[in-house]
């Protein structure tokens, strides 16, 4: 029997020579062997004797090899997060590191290793299910063949663990694998059920009503795998065409849904607005739509320094041209036309990129065409780049800028609807996706009756803040046309008007935009309040402050260790498994002076702070502690000054896959320090060694772009 879902249930009998993984529910099912600590994978028949221990695990996230050992990831606690139709979703809440040595071996290296990959686990929000392809929109399900297996099925691009996967996707298909595990030729279907696509991002699943209709109301984010990462760590695009933060957003609302504890629909038949007539009994209806959100695609990145504002580099446009090219190629094929809402300031630093992007744009499409619109705030309020004439699949873009920033100063929030009148043409035409369920149908297809053809791909700097203010926006206009177009909604009424559903979709998209932000920057979303309640507060700009300061800290100091998470638990780099001497690639390797100057500015405010509160006895001069005093005053200026200066050398900074242009400005910076009349001849003397670069990392260990 041939199992096409995971299991929903599995034993892990532990021996001393394998892991031995069961499913009490399909005893007749293989058992999935991993030897220990060869990591060799095999099928049984049957169970295995001597096991020592027996634990119940929710499944298997994945194996993965760091320097000393090999480890099987699984998942020990799964919370339920709600149902989609019938389909149960699950939160992972806690994991377990599996070693495959009897033996652990402690190895400073090692230990740092799992160190983050376990930080990282417990804080990704990371969503699966057992029946339900949480990687792929419902329109893209609906193409899909329900033939294959769950993992076969799902989207690569949001298959979050499929690195980790791999050990096990190379034994199921046998495919080779790269850490020479003994595979056989064919497709070890048994081991399907034990491969389980985990997806990293958001979900929210609520049941609710609309003017006494009920519904439930789902929203799903899914986090991109490739070019994976923190905020200032990763910008831009890469030459394999994938850019920085990119996230899937499908809003999803379902009639008459069976799993909806609030019984059937009330929503009236007939026909509105021409459209979709009436309802089809009491079958579920579901309706998707779909946006997309990432980084500008050029080569361009922000090159933290200490100070609040990075430095900007932007490569040349015509460099990006055929990175750019893979990255429509894939947008198109997947969503039809493009949509490339920008939202970058006209002014200052943001203006370079801007000019980039519509630069590449005009490169792209044919004949390009383009009209800018004016107004009292701005002479550029938006701005359109199009083809004039469609020729070929990239004359499927359409470039449209919109001033932000100006429009919306001073609280003017309700002026980005200036964008949804400019988008509205494209809103209509793009459609959304509508699926009937066939009852007949054994495998729970859906009926398709209406495809989306074209998607909004909205970016800011970030794409964050800004950006989840017009995904809201474009959501909840689209969600008010479905309702009409179902006749939920009468003509002239919004989704708005019901106050309780009003506040659930405020909160939902906020709650969307925190979880992406903090995904990224590592602090919930600025302007949540706009989206919570419809108007900006005060309470919230204090709040934007709050998180604004606590982004500069995290992204210049705590970043680092973050990305260096990501790029493990990926396959964006793999640690030399040798085992051959000391890798001690976490080292500092900076001179000890400069390691040493923030200590020293540290002394130098404690003795300052001590000094203020001494008191001289009666007849003692006051000229020693003042010259004490001024001696650390001093001291410590310079030292704050030589960190300002120099901040690129106090920049947490990825160890693993180290940026290129943060070891090109470690190196700037070393070398200006050297030629220091003071400090150079110092620095010189306690340098361990020629290179000494604390970035230097990037030929300890393999990178593997997945």
């Amino acid at each position: 029997m041939r199992y096409l879902v995971p299991f929903r249930d599995i034993n892990v009998h532990a021996s001393t020579s394998h892991y031995a993984f069961t499913s009490p529910s399909s005893p007749s099912a293989q058992t999935l062997v991993v030897e220990r600590p060869s990591g060799d994978i095999r099928l049984n028949d049957g169970s295995l004797l001597g096991a020592k221990r027996v634990s119940s695990i929710a499944g298997i996230l994945g194996i993965i090899q760091l320097r000393l050992d090999k480890y099987i990831i699984v998942i020990t606690k799964a919370q339920p997060v709600g149902r989609i139709k019938t389909h149960m979703v699950y939160k992972v809440v806690a994991t377990e590191f599996l070693p495959l040595r009897e033996r652990i071996l402690h190895d400073p290296d090692e230990d740092i290793y799992l160190g983050l990959l376990k930080t990282q686990l417990k804080n990704a929000p990371m969503y699966f299910s057992y029946s339900f392809d949480l990687t792929n929109s419902f329109q893209r399900q609906a193409d899909s063949n329900p033939s294959l297996a769950l993992w076969q099925r799902a989207d690569d691009r949001f298959f979050w663990n499929k690195f980790i996967q791999s050990d096990l996707i190379n034994f199921a298909t046998g495919a080779t694998s790269a850490s020479g595990l003994r595979h056989h030729g064919s497709h070890q279907t048994a081991a399907d059920p034990f491969i389980l696509p985990v997806m990293f991002g958001m979900l929210r699943i609520s049941t609710t009503r609309i003017k006494a209709t009920p519904l439930t109301f789902v929203l799903i984010t899914r986090r991109s795998r490739h070019r994976a990462g923190t905020r200032y760590m990763t910008r831009g695009i890469d030459e394999h065409g994938h850019v920085a933060n990119f996230n899937e957003t499908e809003q999803i609302v379902v009639l008459n849904d069976e799993s909806n504890a609030m019984g059937g629909m009330e929503g009236g038949g007939g026909m509105q607005n021409g459209k979709i007539g009436g309802f089809q009994g009491q079958d579920a209806q579901v309706m998707s739509y779909v946006q997309t959100r990432g980084s500008v695609p050029v080569y361009w990145a922000e090159i933290n320094t200490l100070r609040y504002v990075p430095d900007l580099q932007i490569r040349g446009v015509e460099t990006a041209v055929g990175a750019a090219k893979q990255h429509f190629d894939e947008q198109i094929r997947l969503y039809g036309d493009n949509y490339l809402v920008n939202l970058v300031n006209q002014r200052g630093r943001e203006d370079r990129v801007k000019e980039a992007y519509e630069q590449l744009v005009r490169t792209l499409v044919s004949g390009p065409n383009e009209s800018t619109q004016a107004d009292y705030v701005t002479d550029e309020k938006i701005h359109v780049v199009e083809a004039s004439q469609s020729n070929q699949e990239y004359d499927r873009l359409h470039y449209v800028y919109f001033d932000f920033h100006n429009e919306t100063k001073g609280l003017r929030w309700h002026r980005a609807q200036l964008l949804l009148d400019q988008l509205k043409n494209g809103l209509v035409q793009g459609q959304y996706f509508r699926g009937l369920d066939m009852p007949g149908d054994a495998q729970g297809r859906l009926e398709v009756r209406n495809r989306q053809t074209a998607v909004v791909r909205t970016n800011c700097m970030d794409c964050l803040d800004r950006t989840n203010v017009i995904q809201t926006m474009l959501a909840r206009w689209t969600l008010t046309r479905q309702l009409l177009d179902m006749a939920v909604l009468k003509s002239g009424e919004s989704a708005d008007d019901d106050r309780a559903f009003r506040t659930l979709f405020q909160n939902v998209w906020a709650d969307n935009a925190d979880v992406v932000s903090r995904s990224y920057s590592g602090t919930g979303a600025l302007k949540t309040d706009f989206t919570r309640t419809g108007q900006r507060t005060r309470a919230g700009m204090v709040q934007d402050l709050n998180n604004s300061v606590t982004r500069y800290v995290k992204n210049n100091f705590s970043d680092g260790p973050r990305q260096d998470a990501f790029d493990l638990f990926l396959g964006a780099f793999h640690p030399d498994s040798s085992g051959a001497g000391p890798s001690l690639v976490f080292v500092d390797r900076r001179p000890l002076l400069v390691q040493s100057i923030p200590y020293v500015l540290a002394a130098s405010l404690f003795m300052v702070i001590i000094a203020s509160f001494a008191r001289s006895t009666q007849g003692s001069s006051l000229w020693p502690l003042r010259i004490f005093t001024f001696v650390w005053i001093f001291v410590g200026i310079w030292c704050f000054n030589f960190i300002r200066t120099h901040g690129v050398l106090y920049v947490n900074w990825p160890k693993l896959n180290t940026p290129k242009w943060a070891n090109e400005g470690y190196q700037e910076t070393m070398g200006a320090i050297r030629k220091d009349r003071f400090i150079g001849p110092l620095v010189a003397r306690h340098e361990r060694g020629a290179s000494n670069a604390r970035v230097s990392h990037l030929e300890e260990g393999k990178k593997r772009i997945q």
